[in-house]
C-alpha cells in the first residue's frame, strides 16, 4: 500500500503541482506532493497552468516550486514522473528510488505528458486533460475511486 507520493517533472510549475493536487482530491489521507528535476524554486504555479486547472475545480493556490533531491526521495512510497527523462533523471540523483518510480501515465499504455510550458493555452488544455486522465487512473489502481 502506498502512504505517499511525490509527482516529478522538470520545473515543478505546470505538470506536477497539477498532478498533485489533482491526486490529493483523489486521494484523501496519502501525502501528495511535487517536486521537479530542474525546479523552478520558489515559483508559483505557472499562470497558464492555474488558470486552466482553476476552471476545472483544482486550484493551485500556494505552490511553491521545489528542487527533486535524493533526501526528498527517501519520503515517498512511490514517485510519478512525467516522462521517460525524468525517470533517468530521479536515477540519477537518486538511485534507490528506481524501484519505486514510474511515469504517470503508466496505465495510460506508458504515455508521456509533454510540458506545455511557454505554450498554447490550448497545449496546457491537453497536458490538463491527460493529468486528469492519469490521476483518475492511479485512483482506480489504488482503490479510491
Amino acid at each position: 500500500m502506498f502512504n505517499s507520493i511525490l509527482v516529478v517533472c522538470t520545473g515543478n510549475i505546470c505538470r506536477s503541482p497539477t498532478g498533485e493536487r489533482l491526486l490529493k482530491k483523489y486521494l484523501p489521507g496519502l501525502t501528495i506532493d511535487s517536486a521537479g528535476t530542474g525546479a523552478l524554486e520558489n515559483h508559483t504555479a505557472d499562470d497558464t497552468a492555474n488558470l486552466v486547472a482553476t476552471e476545472k475545480g483544482v486550484s493551485l493556490d500556494g505552490h511553491k516550486g521545489k528542487q527533486f533531491t535524493s533526501e526528498l526521495a527517501q519520503h515517498y512510497d512511490l514517485i510519478l514522473v512525467m516522462e521517460k527523462c525524468h525517470q533517468e533523471a530521479v536515477t540519477r540523483i537518486a538511485p534507490e528510488a528506481r524501484g519505486k518510480t514510474m511515469l504517470f501515465g503508466h496505465w495510460m499504455d506508458h504515455k508521456q505528458i509533454p510540458d506545455p510550458y511557454r505554450q498554447s493555452r490550448e497545449a496546457f488544455e491537453h497536458v490538463y486533460r491527460l493529468i486528469e486522465q492519469s490521476a483518475t487512473a492511479w485512483a482506480v489502481k489504488l482503490g479510491k475511486k
